[in-house]
């Protein structure tokens, strides 16, 4: 997601429940998850798109260097692609995805702090 595509009412945004990227609904069911695509199945899926997203997230963060930036690692988003994450996102991924990912070799993290005691 690059700076010119953010809309101007953030109301519309929701973020990824797996890596926390931020786009719109519509960028989500177009475009995909462009980190997790593999196993969520977001493209021409809004369904999914509602189980696997939240609109309700805290703070936003640009990541541009993933290798290189303290922020990247403070978030543990190193190895996921350029775009505008949140903090934070309230919400958890449903359990037949944690499944897929667990399939795969994948270990699911919420990306909801205000559960983390």
């Amino acid at each position: 997601m690059s700076v010119e595509s953010i809309p101007k009412d953030l109301r519309g945004l929701r973020a990824c429940l797996v890596c926390s990227l931020i786009k719109t609904l519509d960028q989500f069911e177009f475009d995909r998850c462009d980190n997790c695509e593999e196993f969520l199945r977001l493209k021409s899926n809004r369904e999914a798109v509602y189980d696997c997203t939240s609109s309700n997230f805290d703070g936003m963060v640009a990541m541009m260097s993933p290798e290189d930036g303290w922020v990247a690692k403070w978030q543990r988003i190193t190895r996921l692609n350029k775009g505008i994450y949140a903090i934070s996102v309230s919400g958890k991924l449903p359990p037949s995805y944690i499944r897929e990912m667990k399939s795969r070799g994948f270990t699911y993290r919420s990306r909801d702090t205000s559960q983390r005691t």
